[in-house]
C-alpha cells in the first residue's frame, strides 16, 4: 500500500454512527449510547482518522479531574488492521499530546490496554508512556480480563528518575463491559 493522505476530522451527529461501526470492528468490548453520547460533547477530544478521504480509525478522549490532578484519558485509540503501520495512530496519539502541551495544565494522559495487546503496549511505549499499574478483571466479557494502565506524565517529580512502580489492583469500580 503506498502512502496515502492523512486527515483528522470532527465527530458530529452525521458521522457518530462511523465511530460506533469503526469501534465495533477494532475494539473486542462494546461502548454504550452514553459513550456516543458524551463523544459530541468533547470537541477536539474526539476526532474520526481518514485516509484518503475514508474513515479508517478514531481517537475519543476525556479530561478527568479525580485524585488532586487534571489528566486527559484516552477512552478509544484505533485502526482498521489493514491501514495500520501506516503512521495513523501517530497522527492521532500526536494530536491528544499536542492538545495537552497546549492546555498546559494536564498532568498527565493514561489508558487501559489489555494485558496481551503487545503491540498496543510497544506503541505507547514508544511516546513516553509507562505502564503504572495492573488492574484485575478490568474487562467483563473479554479474555484476557485485565489490562495495564499506561501513563505518560508531564509534570516532573522527584521520583521521575526511579523506575515505576507497577500496581495491581482489583477494584471493580471503573470497569467497561459490553
Amino acid at each position: 500500500m503506498t502512502l496515502g493522505r492523512i486527515e483528522l476530522g470532527d465527530i458530529t451527529s452525521h458521522n457518530i454512527k462511523q465511530l460506533k461501526r469503526l469501534n465495533q470492528v477494532v475494539f473486542p468490548v462494546t461502548y454504550n449510547d452514553k459513550f456516543y453520547k458524551d463523544v459530541l460533547e468533547v470537541g477536539e477530544l474526539a476526532k474520526l482518522a481518514y485516509y484518503n478521504d475514508i474513515v479508517i480509525g478514531a481517537v475519543c478522549c476525556r479530561i478527568d479531574t479525580s485524585e488532586s490532578q487534571r489528566r486527559l484519558y484516552i477512552m478509544t485509540l484505533g485502526c482498521l488492521a489493514p491501514y495500520r503501520r501506516l503512521g495513523i495512530g501517530t497522527v492521532m496519539l500526536q494530536h491528544v499530546l499536542n492538545i495537552c502541551e497546549k492546555d498546559g495544565n494536564i498532568d498527565n494522559v493514561f489508558l487501559h490496554v489489555q494485558v496481551n495487546n503487545d503491540g498496543a503496549i510497544h506503541f505507547y511505549e514508544k511516546f513516553g508512556f509507562k505502564i503504572v499499574e495492573e488492574k484485575k478483571n478490568y474487562y467483563k466479557r473479554i479474555e484476557p480480563a485485565d489490562a495495564y494502565v499506561l501513563q505518560k506524565s508531564f509534570k516532573e517529580d522527584a521520583d521521575s528518575d526511579k523506575p515505576p512502580v507497577v500496581i495491581i489492583t482489583t477494584d471493580d469500580s471503573d470497569k467497561i463491559t459490553s
